[in-house]
């Protein structure tokens, strides 16, 4: 019997070895197959990148996976206690594997096995965090081994910590949703320390099997592994039975977060920003870097902006009548499912999209749109409204399908039942008004002219009826928005603003092909100043100072401010025939409200990698002494101003004293009511297509321009005084509420003297008024002592000369050229 015992003992032993044997042997095989864990050093997962505005409010959010990593220490105890007793309550007592949990598992399997339920896992964190990072899900013994090996040797390499820091930012909550901080914002829209108990146990239920516990569909399973999970959380000490049942009588108080947490109508601007990130740093930085963009943009201006271009439009569009509803749907049933499905103007909220219910001879009976629950079931309320008779009758002038103009006799040829509308509800009652998304559309981008900062940027009426940036890529005639920098051309090049040319009807030949440039309002007015030229916008005058300079000097002056890329050197140019950006506009006048400083237009002031390190600032100027510890006598550091100088300072403040007459004189002088220093030119091209203005403060440059998508006449008046001005008003006069005006800096060196704006001539001794300005001239310049006309004949130069001043008789100059 010794024998035989003895005899089975060492065939025991034997297959015992041969086991381990195999067993060692297929671990090892494993072994080689493992990935290198020690890749978890220099995890860096894929981050959403945030871009906000200059006062640090969220305007975007971009990635591919909609995740924020937040180190350990940022997570409160009581949420890491939520997902320890989810996932694995031993976390800290074991080193990687929870045999005790394995065996239960195994137990529960063979139960399960029996009764055909589903299999479960006894996996723990760290063997989560090895699947996850370095393997696949593949639901095999090989992966589990592989899965158990891994987990023992990070639990060697990394602490506790770190290994539920990997965890909590890796895992996928499902809705898009990645990382503990990412699903807080998404299903709460709140930091991870501001989660409540039994918020925290909710996103605990998640990582096992999102689409199981979606809170809208699977509202019971949610909410009964979640109340189980708060259960676990008092069996483990982490919160107390009080604690416990007020948590688990919460709903799951899920609100997934809405893109109106972004800065308001921001998102022309988000878009550029999002672009230039990619043109600097490539699609991955921006969808996976996690990047901290801030960007210029200052949310204020922006909404004044939206509303003082929305307003113009509206106005402008009302003029060309109604064209009709923008769709139907079926009303015979409830009316507000469909109409719930139907787009609204996030940028315009005082627009209500609504369905016309009936009409009659008092008006229309609407149905307003009704919200949609956070699952996006449409909720059971019904809005309705009134539009009075009275508030359609500008749609009675309506246009056809031929564009034709054509007039209702009633209500019911405007309106039918089941038409999709806008409506605007009016300041008292529940009466409203018809809206229409205009067909015109324009662009406003205002910019701090001595850093280039772009403070803010509308690109259409909507962006969510047109995502096409005006601002930025609509290329547009800029008319004679474009002349101050023929002006300015000849100012450098031996003009004055006395400087007087011929304002008369001229013929030119090109290529066989007769030129007759004409002013806006027909005829000339004569002989006339620069100054007068360019108040009155003469284009007459303007063509021929560019003849007299020659188109080669205005082209480089064009390159060099950055309005075209490359001017063809013909004299239409000089009339802003052309096709340019607002943006470029705004950038060049910019030059001449600082001075004449070279600058870029900037959109973004600083961009950060995820660990917060400055990776690109649009400040680059030089501050020597700026980081002193200690004042210890010094002066103050200034700031070095590397930028190149385009324009000489005297020539652009002359430009700026001329253009601040446009204001006071000329065709801009709705702009007096602002009761500051303005200075700026409008600009209307052929047949009314485009209207622009571009004016300035001595601290803010601001750009408009109106016209339609598809270029035609907007009609005979429709000129930049008449439409782009007033949108400048409306912006300006709101931005610049409470800031003390301020006048602009005349340079050292010049000259004023008085001077009679219509000769050019020096009005010593007469006062200023009427006629007699004060007039800034360069060292070496001032008036004329003859009148010289340049453009004009010798013998008509004499006969004027006689007729201004009959007593003197003075030489009369025969070049054709400069004064001085």
């Amino acid at each position: 019997m010794l024998r035989l015992l003895g005899y089975f003992f060492g065939i025991g032993v034997v297959m015992f070895l041969l086991v381990a044997a195999g067993v060692f042997i297929y671990i090892g095989d494993l072994s080689k197959e493992i990935p290198d864990y020690e890749v978890l050093a220099s995890y860096e997962p894929p981050v959403t990148t945030r871009i906000h505005s200059a006062d640090g409010q969220l305007m975007g959010e971009f990635a591919r996976q909609r995740r924020l990593f937040i180190p350990i220490q940022a997570v409160p105890d009581r949420v890491k206690a939520a997902f320890l007793s989810a996932e694995d309550k031993n976390f800290y007592q074991h080193k990687g594997v929870d045999f005790l949990a394995l065996a239960r598992a195994m137990v529960t399997n063979v139960q399960n096995y029996r009764n055909g339920r589903r299999m479960i896992g006894a996996s723990t964190i760290t063997q989560q965090v090895a699947k996850n990072f370095l393997l696949t899900n593949d639901r095999t013994i090989d992966r589990k081994i592989k899965e158990a090996i891994l987990a023992f040797r990070i639990e060697q390499a990394y602490s506790k910590d770190r290994i539920l820091e990997l965890y909590l930012n890796e895992i996928f909550f499902g809705a898009g949703a990645y990382g503990i901080a990412g699903a807080s914002l998404t299903y709460f829209g709140k930091s991870v320390n501001e989660l409540d108990l039994h918020e925290a146990a909710y996103l605990a239920t998640l990582p096992k099997a999102p689409s199981n516990y979606d809170p809208f569909d699977d509202t019971e399973a949610a909410t009964e592994r979640r109340n189980w999970i708060i259960e676990r959380m008092v069996e483990n000490g982490y919160v107390t039975g009080e604690e416990a049942e007020l948590a688990q009588a919460m709903g799951l108080g899920v609100n997934y977060r809405r893109s109106g947490s972004y800065v308001f109508a921001s998102e022309y601007f988000t878009e550029e920003a999002r672009k230039e990130i990619i043109d600097r740093y490539g699609n991955d930085a921006l969808y996976e870097g996690g990047l901290s963009v801030r960007t210029t943009l200052d949310p204020k201006l922006q909404d004044i902006a939206r509303r003082s271009l929305q307003s113009a439009l509206i106005k402008y569009d009302r003029g060309w009548g109604w064209r009709g509803a923008e769709k139907q749907i079926d009303i015979s049933d409830d009316w507000g499912v469909p109409l719930a499905d139907e787009k609204a103007l996030r940028d315009r909220p005082e627009w209500d999209v609504a369905v016309v219910l009936s009409v009659s001879e008092d008006g229309a009976d609407i149905g307003l749109k009704p919200d949609k629950e956070v699952s996006g079931a449409v909720k059971s309320d019904r809005e309705r409204g009134f539009i009075k008779a009275e508030n359609l009758k500008w749609a009675f002038r309506m246009r056809n399908a031929q564009s034709e103009r054509v007039t209702a006799k009633s209500i019911d040829e405007v309106l039918k039942a089941g038409d999709v509308i806008f409506v605007e509800k009016s300041d008292e009652g529940n009466d409203y008004g018809l809206r229409q998304i205009p067909k015109v559309s324009g662009a406003l981008v205002s910019m701090d002219p001595n850093t280039g900062r772009v403070l803010a940027m509308v690109g259409g009426f909507s962006y969510s009826e047109s995502q096409f940036n005006r601002a930025t890529q609509a290329y547009r005639q800029p008319g004679s928005s474009f002349k101050p920098f023929v002006y300015a051309a000849a100012l450098d090049n031996g003009y004055t603003p006395a400087s007087v040319i011929l304002d008369a009807p001229i013929k030119l030949v090109s290529g066989g092909k007769v030129w007759e440039p004409k002013n806006y309002s027909g005829g000339g007015a004569g002989p006339s100043t620069l100054r007068l030229g360019i108040e009155r916008s003469r284009n007459l005058m303007t063509v021929r100072l560019a003849k007299d300079m020659g188109m080669r000097l205005v082209a480089d002056y064009a390159e060099h401010f950055g309005i075209y890329d490359k001017m063809l050197p013909v004299l239409a140019m000089s009339l802003g025939s052309g096709e340019t950006t607002v943006m470029r506009m705004v950038s060049a006048f910019s030059v001449l409200a600082n001075g004449g400083r070279q600058i870029k237009p900037s959109i973004i002031d600083r961009v950060q990698d995820r660990y917060g390190k400055t990776i690109y600032k649009q400040d680059s100027r030089i501050c020597e002494g700026c980081n002193a510890s200690r004042w210890v006598g010094q002066n103050e550091p200034e700031l070095v101003d590397t930028r190149d100088q385009i324009l000489d300072p005297m020539t652009a403040y002359q430009i700026t004293s001329m253009m601040e007459g446009v204001v006071q004189r000329g065709t801009a002088t709705k702009l007096k009511a602002l009761e500051r220093p303005i200075a700026g030119k409008t600009g209307t091209t052929n047949d009314e297509k485009d209207a622009w203005f571009v004016g300035y403060t001595p601290n803010m440059v601001t750009g408009v321009y109106i016209g339609f998508d598809q270029p035609r006449a907007m009609g005979r008046g429709s000129t930049g005084g008449e439409l782009a001005a007033p949108v400048f008003q409306a912006f300006m006069g709101e931005a610049l509420e409470g800031v003390e005006p301020v006048d602009f800096k005349v340079p050292e060196g010049m000259t004023i003297i008085n001077i009679n704006r219509k000769t050019g001539l020096a009005a010593e001794g007469a006062p200023v008024g009427g006629d007699i300005i004060a007039e800034a001239f360069k060292p070496g310049t001032g008036p004329a002592d003859t009148y010289f006309v340049i453009g004009a004949e010798v013998a008509e130069q004499r006969e004027r000369q006689r007729a201004i001043s009959p007593n003197a008789q003075r030489a009369v100059e025969t070049n054709s050229g400069g004064l001085f």
